[in-house]
């Protein structure tokens, strides 16, 4: 029997490439101020919070004061500064506070050590001698804004009076309008409180700010990102519009800093807007050659945009540049496999077959270099059972992948649609049966589908488990009913063609009609059943039908049609149409013996009633 409509595997991937590099984190913490801008990835559930690691227990080194009492007093004041330190490194936590407060003691003024000071006595759960210290620090530098950041972040974080948080947040950017921690310090705030229209009003004020500070953008671009990227919805319009106009300005003021250009197409290419992020991430390869992060990037974006032969000239290079690294030959097989296809869209079977073997070779140098990625097992089998039909091979290259990855179903679902293409279909059968036991233990409903019940049952049949067969095509068609008119032809066909279940056999293949009513193979079988209902007539007309309809010369409606030409007595036509089968399959050596059995029968006897289909 065949496969009126093939049994291919379905492709398990899509092009997968990493673009979205920031967002902000899920729960308020604080930072010193004036400290490095943060890391950001994408938060599952949206942003609810904006946290980070509470580095107000971490502040950066404070540098050499600056005391403006002289004499013995700043001497000493620098001994015990010195001596702070040590304690400190030493873990010593107590008289390192001891030592700090005696420098305040001098000098209140000095607002870094105020703030490393408070984030000790935080970490000792002594808020209001923190709260003091930077009350001090206020008093003796009002223009300072780091106290009233860290005030602020005390009073939101641990006090939970965020009215006071706000007041101190307000003040610090007062303070200082360009500095763009007091804006992240508010915005936490509103965020921790769930008051999120505030924060993009926080954010909305910082962006009247005149300032040629890139950082200043780019930091404030990806606090907007992380409020109104979501991930269960996309910003609208005009907000994709306002922050656009914000990385914009990051971009013009980089003065060639390739961190700000990079963090810049970051942004455009995780928005999907690759014409901006290609020019962004061509002038960072300008500036740094050898930045193969952002050489992957680029090859990502010129491919989504259709510049495939960029794209692959792109990451050739990378490859030379980094023969070691396995991501990029992975990449590179992506674009020529995208390559390929449009070849076979063009009817160019030879050019895009040839294509196809450059991607195999890709994903497997990938797994010479990196032989425990699962999927790129899977992608290279999906090639060799698809285009390339190189069944064997990828049953060789599926038992590895099953030996190195045990208990993944899916895995053993394509090694048993492999050892069916292999012809090794009772092996086969029994791989289905080991793919369904692995899948129920594993509770993976997306191997275990009608998909994979089809398969399951068209293997069974071609290993003669008539009704078995029937048994898993029907838990197909019971599984996805709107989309079962494969599983009902098939499961109609074998009957027919096994002279079975006849009335049974031809509803189904009206039902599967009834969803296309005009497929080739679909055709075909219901004329094949009504041939072996003795109904020749409406048989041929079907049987016509599906020759016209088919998208391909099918060799097996041809012997069909010949078949019931024969039975009509229209025994010319029966050779012509048998003819055509054999010149679309010249190894079918029944066929053969078919139309030289009937051509000596004319021979003996024009009127002979002897009949080579039966």
């Amino acid at each position: 029997m065949r496969n009126h409509k093939k049994c291919g595997v379905s492709a398990c991937w899509g092009i997968i490439l990493a673009l979205i590099f920031f967002a902000m984190a899920s729960a308020v913490i604080a930072r010193t101020p004036r400290t490095s801008p943060p890391q950001t990835r994408p938060s599952p559930g949206g942003i609810k919070q904006i946290g980070r690691q509470d580095d107000s227990l971490n502040s950066k080194s404070t540098p050499d004061l600056g005391l403006r009492p002289g004499g013995e007093h700043k001497a000493s004041a620098l001994a015990h500064f010195v001596e702070g330190m040590a304690f400190e490194e030493n873990g010593e936590m107590d008289r390192a506070l001891d030592a700090y407060r005696k420098v305040l003691n001098v000098d209140p003024g000095q607002s870094q050590l105020a703030s490393r000071v408070a984030a000790l006595l935080i970490q000792q759960d002594d808020f209001p001698q923190a709260i003091d210290v930077l009350k001090d620090a206020i008093k003796a530098n009002p223009k300072d804004a780091e106290p009233y950041q860290q005030l602020a972040f005390i009073y939101a974080k641990y006090l939970k009076k965020t009215d006071q948080a706000v007041d101190y947040a307000n003040r610090a950017i007062t303070v200082n309008p360009g500095d763009v921690d007091g804006y992240q310090r508010l915005v936490e705030i509103e965020v921790a409180a769930g008051e999120e229209k505030k924060a993009l009003e926080v954010l909305d004020r910082a962006t009247k700010v005149r300032s040629d500070d890139a950082a200043f953008w780019i930091r404030l671009g990806k606090l907007y990102v992380a409020i109104l990227f979501k991930s269960d919805s996309q910003p609208k319009p005009d907000e994709l519009k306002r922050i656009n106009e914000i990385f914009k300005k990051a971009a013009e003021h980089a003065n060639d800093d390739p961190a700000i250009l990079k963090d810049a197409a970051d942004y455009y290419a995780a928005s999907q807007q690759l014409k901006e992020a290609i020019p962004l991430y061509l002038r960072v390869l300008e500036l740094q050659p050898d930045d193969a992060n952002a050489r992957e990037k680029l090859a990502t974006g010129f491919m989504l945009t259709n510049q495939r032969g960029k794209a692959v000239e792109m990451l050739e290079q990378i490859i030379k540049e980094h023969p070691e690294k396995y991501q990029p030959y992975d990449l590179l097989a992506q674009v020529l496999d995208d390559e390929a296809r449009s070849l076979q869209r063009a009817n160019q079977p030879d050019a895009a077959k040839a294509q196809f073997a450059k991607v195999a070779a890709n994903y497997e140098q990938s797994l010479l270099i990196n032989p425990n990625h699962a999927g790129t097992y899977l992608h290279l089998a999906e090639l060799l059972l698809g285009p390339l039909k190189d069944a064997d091979r990828a049953v060789k290259l599926l038992t590895e992948a099953r030996r190195r990855f045990p208990g993944a179903p899916e895995i053993v679902y394509y090694l048993a649609i492999a050892q069916r293409e292999a012809k090794q279909t009772q092996q086969a059968v029994a791989t289905f049966e080991e793919a369904l036991h692995e899948a129920q233990l594993d509770q993976d409903d997306e191997v275990v589908n009608a998909k994979f019940y089809f398969n399951y049952g068209a293997t069974a049949e071609q290993a003669g488990l008539y009704e078995k067969a029937a048994d898993l095509l029907r838990k197909s068609i019971e599984l996805d009913p709107a989309n079962a008119a494969e599983a009902c032809n098939y499961l109609g066909y074998m009957w027919a063609d096994h002279n079975m279940n006849l009335d049974e056999a031809e509803a189904m293949i009206r039902r599967a009609l009834e969803s296309e009513p005009n497929n080739g193979s679909y055709l075909d079988s219901l004329g094949w059943v009504e041939f072996r209902k003795g109904k020749f007539d409406q048989a041929l007309s079907h049987l016509l039908g599906a020759a016209k309809d088919a998208d391909h010369d099918d060799p097996v409606v041809f012997e069909h049609i010949g078949d019931t030409y024969l039975k009509l007595n229209r025994v010319p036509e029966a050779l012509e149409s048998w003819q055509k089968a054999l010149a679309l399959d010249p190894k079918n050596k029944k066929l053969a013996e078919k139309i030289e059995a009937t051509k000596q029968i004319i021979g003996k006897d024009s009127s002979g009633k002897a009949n080579p289909t039966e």
